[in-house]
């Protein structure tokens, strides 16, 4: 099983050279309240939403000081505005009294912020202070189970047996991947399973759709001929055509592993 989980990773990595967090965010106060604000609602619609709010709002300290009920309304496309207002305000508040004003680059401090599990823990510290973690979303935790690494459904428990399977290095680069393909081609109702170049390793693989032009038809995405959910990319970003050319380049692989499996 670490076998072919490792070889997954690897046919991932191929897949997803670009793999990256798809939240946009410039600092690691940024990144920190839009994975708050990500729970229950797409990446996308957190990045439509978050300039607004850091205009208004750039430090921990101002989002400390906000009027409740106007950072509910500038957070509204996002769901559930009450609560999380309610967790961005006492962050802010535990940051600037507590931290200086900086969001700590240790998991046992991020998880004492309000609102904060180890899910955006890590997503933090991998992704804004280098510091290797598995991020044990959705996607993460659905895959997991379809890949066969582990049969847990608490995401604790999840990032536990996956961490034994993989080196460290790799849990950052590895939660992007799994997190990728699950939006892209393994989706949680109607996986592509005919257009999935990790079909052939697959324990699950037939559980969606297997024919390879039905299959396709189901991408989304680049891998769809669409951009992502990151409205600002990072540089290091190839773009949207230069991903659909990457997609489009793996048509014939693709269709050989399906074929295979």
């Amino acid at each position: 099983m670490v076998r072919r989980a490792r070889r997954i990773n690897r046919e991932l990595a191929e897949l997803y050279p670009y793999a990256h967090p798809e939240l946009d965010f410039e600092n690691p106060f940024q990144l920190l309240v839009a994975t708050v604000l990500s729970a229950q609602t797409t990446d996308l619609r957190v990045n439509q939403t978050t300039p607004a709010l850091f205009a208004k709002y750039p430090t921990p300290e101002d989002m400390a000081a906000a009027n409740p009920e106007e950072l509910e309304e500038l957070i509204r496309p996002t769901g559930f505005f009450r609560n999380k207002a309610k967790s961005l305000i006492g962050l802010s508040i535990a940051l600037r009294d507590e931290f200086g004003g900086e969001v700590p680059g240790r998991l046992a401090d991020l998880v004492t912020l309000p609102g904060v599990g180890r899910k955006t823990a890590n997503v933090v510290l991998g992704n804004a202070f280098g510091v290797p973690g598995i991020t044990v979303d959705t996607h993460f935790g659905r895959l997991a189970r379809r890949f066969g690494w582990t049969a847990e459904e608490d995401p604790v428990k999840v990032e536990a047996v996956v961490a034994e399977i993989f080196p460290k290095s790799e849990w950052t680069m590895l939660s992007h991947r799994v997190v990728f393909h699950g939006r892209r081609i393994c989706h949680a109702r109607k996986p592509a399973c005919g257009a999935c170049p990790v079909a052939p390793l697959c324990p699950a693989y037939g559980e969606g759709e297997t024919d390879p032009e039905k299959a396709r038809a189901l991408l989304k995405y680049e891998m769809g001929g669409q951009p992502g959910q990151r409205l600002r990319p990072p540089a290091d970003f190839p773009g949207e055509a230069a991903a659909r050319a990457d997609a489009a380049g793996h048509d014939g692989r693709v269709a050989d592993l399906a074929v295979a499996g």
